[in-house]
């Protein structure tokens, strides 16, 4: 048998919680799956799974041998990346994810020019409005707009991004331009909806006050920022979102930002990546090339009104 087939299985299996979703995630029949597993166990002459319907559970000798099983693997994909030439010279396929709308207003333009600039490197960039895992699911960088919960990444951080109110010029013409967050639960809002939707709008008025919380019942809920931002462009409610969502409306007019002076901080935006041995050069290459281009582009957005 191949054993470090069956151990990538096994990590596969426990890392995705069940058989069945590993064997998707790798094109492998189920109960191919189960008998190299199988067939792993019986060569070490003991049970490494305990398997239910619902999940699977290590045995103790599992925990152990799973662990040696990991780093085993970790330095035959190392050793393999460095025999291709990846840590010698900038070559290879980079997979990129990013939000949708930051993706292809900054992302993309950067990956497009690294390109250029490296012909022997090739990139995937996954858009998509949610966290993937990058282990699990084989992305080398991510960006990440928001503060980082503590994990094993390396970020390097790029700037910050406001968060913004804003409406239709239309809208406050027949509502009123609110002056403090009170004044918006006078006014028709449009939510985003998402796995963690926010039930309150919090401000921090300048001067250091405590913080307030503006309960809302959207008018309209919608589920991506894009439509957010087309729906306050009508007229349909005032929106709250991350400032390059909306900063092309209030440039050309079609938008107005409010409630500046109650603006939360700023979020972070960060590059982000797994800590696994040494960098292949393909990733430092676009680390080195993208950091800076991100720092210029978001330092590019315009500063709340009073700084800059």
């Amino acid at each position: 048998m191949d054993r470090l087939e069956a151990m990538a299985l096994l990590r596969e299996a426990v890392d995705r919680g069940s058989l069945s979703a590993a064997g998707r995630a790798l094109r492998v029949p189920v109960p191919t799956l189960s008998r190299k597993i199988s067939d792993l166990e019986t060569r070490l002459g003991t049970k490494l799974l305990v398997r239910t319907t619902r999940r699977l559970t290590l045995t103790d000798a599992g925990i152990a041998y799973l662990a040696a099983a990991r780093r085993i693997l970790d330095e035959v994909e190392s050793a393999e990346r460095e025999a291709a030439g990846e840590f010698s010279e900038p070559k290879g396929e980079l997979v990129l994810t990013a939000p949708i709308l930051f993706g292809r207003l900054h992302v993309l333009p950067v990956v497009t020019e690294f390109l250029e600039r490296f012909p022997q490197i090739d990139v995937r960039l996954r858009l998509a409005d949610r966290n993937v895992h990058l282990v699990d699911d084989h992305v080398d960088m991510a960006v990440r707009i928001g503060r980082l919960a503590d994990s094993a990444m390396v970020a390097t951080r790029i700037g910050t991004m406001r968060v913004v109110v804003a409406a239709s010029p239309a809208l406050l013409a027949k509502h009123g331009v609110p002056a403090v967050p009170e004044d918006l639960r006078g006014l028709p809002v449009v939510a985003v909806e998402g796995p963690m939707p926010e039930a309150d709008w919090r401000f921090h008025p300048s001067g250091g006050a405590t913080p307030v919380d503006i309960a809302l019942r959207p008018r309209l809920s919608v589920t991506t920022t894009e439509a957010a931002a087309d729906a306050a462009i009508r007229g349909t409610g005032i929106v709250r979102l991350l400032h390059y969502q909306v900063v092309d409306g209030v440039e050309e007019g079609r938008l107005r930002l409010v409630l500046e002076d109650f603006e939360p901080e700023p979020v972070p935006v960060h590059l982000i990546h797994a800590t696994r041995g040494q960098m292949p050069l393909k990733l430092r290459r676009f680390l080195d090339f993208a950091a800076p281009a991100l720092r210029q582009r978001l330092g590019k957005l315009p500063p709340r009104k009073g700084q800059g």
